[in-house]
């Protein structure tokens, strides 16, 4: 049940990471978010799908008001939101992006990577983490996970550190909602002279100690394609306390033009149009104010599974002490890739959508073969890519669909 990408979702996704078409996302006809009843007269569900974006009145609304208002691409609608989720993630600026890919090659390009440059990287993630440094010129240099968090291993980042002298940052990976460790890689990242930058584009709102990923590093990447914690339809942005990475991303993704430049022909640089769209900013600006509602739903569906399958063969999410995980997807493990499969097709006969992400792992896709650096023996992520199963989380996810998956889970076990 491996996903398929489009030809364009980061996590811009292009496809994002858990970039795969979604059946619903509906609407109901006053514009408010179709009510689902959950009552025991109720027919069976007909499917249960992975993901279901939620966008209600207010967002059509203020969709309909941009419209009316004619600036449709880059303009003041964008600067609000900007704004609005740099204050969310607590920190000095925010540049937003047509995408989650393009916010990453955005922040690479604004911290100077190039050719003969190698970034520290996840090998399990959606591949645009690591296409984004490619697209510089730089190699991506895989450390492995922790089978626990499916995070970089900064144990396994010392490891590359010690045999290398070209690397010139790290970009860990929020996978699946859970930050990655941050306080051990930033202390590394110090100690080496590094530079971090946070692929966030599935973790919306989580947290470490309390502060909010996107604070953490020199710079952090959000997606906001529809399955995402909170979407855009497509958009992205990159969050940083630093001035001069703004300013670097302002004028890479407005083709290069001298900062304060929006229309005029002064291109100080080379750069591109990876600019966020004014309608895509007012669905965002609405989806930012619901997002933490939208989080504590999936972390109440995530809560039910993991007493539900308590007493299941599955190695359930690991949360550690500190951590506030937001459940972009709720992943299990199963023993062994058969029985993974296995469980994949009891859900699809009870028509309960489920996905693994990822399989293969970046340096085992085609399109790295010629990577040197993709050689490496990474066996947690391997291990991690042939025994990982996803099932739906999302903040619609009615009562009766949750207890649905749980029971085509339990069945599939014989309980």
């Amino acid at each position: 049940m491996t996903e398929k990408s489009p030809d364009d979702p980061t996590e811009g996704e292009t496809k994002s990471e858990t970039d795969r078409p979604t059946r619903r996302g509906r609407i109901a006809p006053d514009g408010g978010t179709e009510a689902r009843t959950d009552t025991s007269t109720v027919e069976p569900v007909d499917d249960v799908p992975i993901a279901d974006p939620d966008l209600s009145s207010t967002e059509i609304e203020r969709v309909r008001a941009v419209l009316e208002d004619g600036m449709l691409a880059d303009g003041p609608e964008v600067r609000a939101f900007e704004g609005e989720f740099a204050g969310f993630c607590r920190t000095q600026a925010a540049v937003a992006t047509s995408n989650g890919t393009t916010a990453l090659h955005a922040a690479l390009e604004a911290f100077g990577v190039g050719e003969g440059d190698a970034v520290v990287t996840s090998p399990f993630s959606f591949v645009a983490s690591a296409n984004a440094i490619r697209l510089t010129g730089a190699t991506p240099v895989f450390a492995d996970i922790d089978l626990g968090t499916y995070t970089l291993d900064p144990t396994a980042v010392e490891r590359v550190l010690a045999e290398r002298d070209d690397i010139v940052g790290l970009l860990p990976v929020h996978l699946y909602g859970l930050p990655a460790r941050m306080p051990a890689l930033c202390d590394i990242a110090e100690e080496h002279d590094l530079f971090v930058l946070e692929d966030a584009c599935q973790a919306h709102g989580a947290t470490v100690d309390g502060k909010r990923v996107g604070g953490f590093g020199d710079a952090a990447c959000f997606s906001f394609y529809p399955t995402k914690n909170m979407t855009t339809g497509e958009g992205g942005i990159v969050t940083t306390d630093r001035e001069d990475v703004a300013e670097s991303v302002r004028q890479y993704v407005n083709h290069g033009r001298a900062p304060g430049e929006t229309g005029g022909y002064d291109h100080v640089a080379l750069g591109h149009n990876y600019r966020m769209t004014s309608l895509a900013a007012a669905i965002g600006r609405v989806q930012l104010q619901r997002l933490l509602e939208f989080n504590e739903a999936r972390r109440e569906h995530a809560a039910s599974y993991d007493d539900q399958f308590a007493e299941l063969p599955l190695e359930t999410p690991t949360v550690p002490e500190g951590y506030g995980h937001v459940y972009h997807q709720y992943t299990v493990r199963t023993e062994d890739p058969a029985e993974r499969d296995a469980l994949a097709n009891t859900l699809a006969d009870r028509n309960v959508d489920s996905a693994v992400y990822y399989d293969p792992p970046i340096h085992r896709q085609s399109a790295y073969e010629t990577v040197s650096t993709a050689a490496a023996s990474l066996p947690e992520a391997e291990r991690a890519a042939e025994t990982v199963l996803s099932v739906p989380v999302h903040p619609g996810l009615s009562e009766r669909e949750r207890r649905t998956v749980v029971e085509a889970v339990h069945d599939h076990f014989n309980l």
